[in-house]
């Protein structure tokens, strides 16, 4: 007799094949979220050594936004690919890329070849996410699909997690093997994903569900991976640029200001150390294990915001946990760029990175309900990755009020908090989405 799916816990539904498929996404996007936290970590003590420590904290922004528009390039690429030519095949060289990229960051000496490393490594970074996500959905029962989407994304901040623990491990470490500086040891750990690929490639097999659309569309000329068509279908059109404001806003708190916490409590433990009178090389590696630790912070407080907001937007829609999630990343952003001026106030992090956080684990439950079959790779990372594009400008402008304001950590505080605003504008769109809350996948 087969199991009411109904009354049995979702995983049971589960078969091998969706358990491997399910963890090598999980996987793919986990490396690549631990990828994403090396470069913040890495970023400013890579700019005090490529520019100078007088232009770090201007000049640091720069490289985001050159990250994100490669990761945006990437996304955009890629994600038509992943429809046209199989999500599993596209999602291996995306792994591929951004794992050895992420390894030649160490080798930079300057600021033009950092910056050519990292646009890169974030076109393969910007693949992972709308390949990840349209493999599983297309992949699971359809009655699994939102707690699956929904712990693939719970389960990134493992990755997170593991970047603040092993920043702090070497920032420990008094002599690194080879020479290698903390940020250079850092780039070197966050290439070794490319392992990964290894089993992708030896096992992972196309969705029976793109496979059998695919073979359809090749005989009623239903285009795949087209730009042309998402935006030209008033239904796909309408869904994929709401859904880009929100992730724009979204993307922006995290990645245009959220990210940059480091930079505060390098400040703050540099304060606090000062009067230990440590060497310059005993503080550099202290301020590696505290801006670790602060990453670590905030990613304890990611997993409790992305597992409840996936709650949320399972139990009580879509649109409600998308709408809570910013009013989240809002307050939290607002918390620590402007309360946290001390050593004690490092707990805030844990707050902010439960606020900003959150919204992710709504843009992989929700962002692939929005798309047909044809599109769905496409379609999210159209919404996950142009915002990318939008969210580039925010570490610009970041640089720009600081340098205007003096380039001191206080100009730096109140440049996040006007950037911030932009969490709220996000909510606007929300009422004119879709509820896509039980409702089966679209197609054609």
């Amino acid at each position: 007799m087969t199991p009411n799916p109904s009354v049995q816990p979702w995983w049971r539904s589960f078969t091998r094949e969706h358990w491997f498929v399910f963890i090598v996404a999980t996987l793919a996007w986990m490396f690549d979220c631990m990828d994403q936290q090396f470069f913040n970590l890495a970023r400013d003590g890579a700019m005090e050594d490529l520019v100078g420590k007088a232009t770090a904290t201007v000049k640091g922004p720069y490289t985001t936004t050159v990250f994100l528009l490669g990761w945006a390039t990437g996304g955009l690429i890629l994600g038509a690919l992943g429809d046209r030519f199989g999500r599993a095949k596209v999602l291996t060289y995306a792994i591929l890329l951004y794992s050895v990229c992420t390894g030649l960051s160490c080798l930079a000496t300057g600021m033009v070849d950092f910056c050519v490393y990292r646009f890169l490594t974030g076109i393969g970074v910007g693949g992972v996410f709308g390949l990840a996500v349209a493999l599983v959905a297309d992949s699971v029962p359809d009655h699994t699909r939102a707690q699956a989407l929904g712990l693939l994304q719970v389960a990134s901040t493992i990755g997170n997690l593991a970047a603040g623990l092993i920043g702090m491990g070497i920032g420990m470490v008094a002599v690194l093997p080879f020479g290698l500086k903390p940020w250079q040891a850092m780039f070197l750990v966050g290439s070794l994903p490319a392992l990964l690929c290894v089993i992708v490639m030896a096992r992972l097999k196309e969705p029976q569900r793109w496979v059998d659309a695919r073979a359809h569309g090749l005989k009623t000329g239903v285009k795949f991976g087209s730009y042309a068509e998402l935006l030209g279908n008033p239904r796909w059109r309408k869904n994929a640029w709401l859904a880009l404001a929100g992730c724009s806003a979204g993307i922006i708190g995290l990645w245009g200001i959220g990210n940059f916490h480091p930079t505060i409590t390098r400040a703050i433990i540099g304060d606090h150390l000062k009067a230990a009178n440590l060497s310059v090389g005993d503080m550099v590696r202290a301020k590696a294990f505290w801006g670790s630790a602060g990453l670590l912070l905030q990613n304890i407080g990611g997993f409790f915001g992305m597992y409840v907001l996936a709650k949320i937007a399972q139990h009580k829609g879509r649109k409600l946990a998308f709408g809570l999630s910013l009013l989240l990343s809002f307050g939290s952003t607002v918390l620590v760029f402007w309360c946290m001026r001390d050593y004690g106030d490092l707990w805030m992090l844990v707050v902010m990175g439960f606020g900003q956080l959150s919204v992710f684990t709504v843009y992989a439950i929700y962002l692939p309900e929005l798309f047909p079959t044809s599109l769905r790779s496409t379609g999210t990372s159209f919404c996950y990755n142009v915002g990318r594009i939008v969210a580039a400008t925010a570490p610009f402008t970041l640089s720009k009020i600081t340098a205007s304001l003096g380039g001191d950590i206080q100009a730096f505080r109140i440049g996040g908090l006007c950037v911030s605003v932009v969490l709220l504008l996000g909510l606007a769109v929300v009422p004119f989405l879709p509820e896509t809350k039980d409702q089966p996948l679209p197609e054609e």
